[in-house]
């Protein structure tokens, strides 16, 4: 992931958790923002397999990595998706994600 400063992903938290109210709304902002700008689909490994991460879901209270190997699906949490080198476009998202649940 890209080396962003502090400043830059508590910006990036600001906006996606504007006028939330609650641990509901915050999660509903982060799963819009991070779909919004993850460029999907793309492909990465996962435990040794190459999948196809097809979408970006809003399950429960977890936003998902909804991955596909052939007739396979399986959804992975977004902050334990390994990512890509390069990663996909908008992947600073997720990073942005992870600093604010930190």
């Amino acid at each position: 992931m890209s080396t962003m400063s502090r400043a830059q992903l508590e910006a990036m938290a600001s906006e996606a958790t504007v006028d939330c109210y609650g641990e509901d709304e915050e999660l509903s902002g982060w799963h819009a923002m991070i779909e919004e700008h993850l460029a999907v689909p793309f492909e990465t490994v996962v435990l040794g397999v190459e999948v196809v991460v097809e979408e970006i879901d809003l399950r429960g209270s977890q936003i998902v990595a909804v991955c596909s190997r052939g007739a396979h699906r399986q959804v992975i949490g977004i902050l334990d998706l390994p990512l890509p080198s390069p990663v996909p476009e908008g992947a600073e998202w997720i990073e942005a994600l992870c600093h604010w649940a930190s």
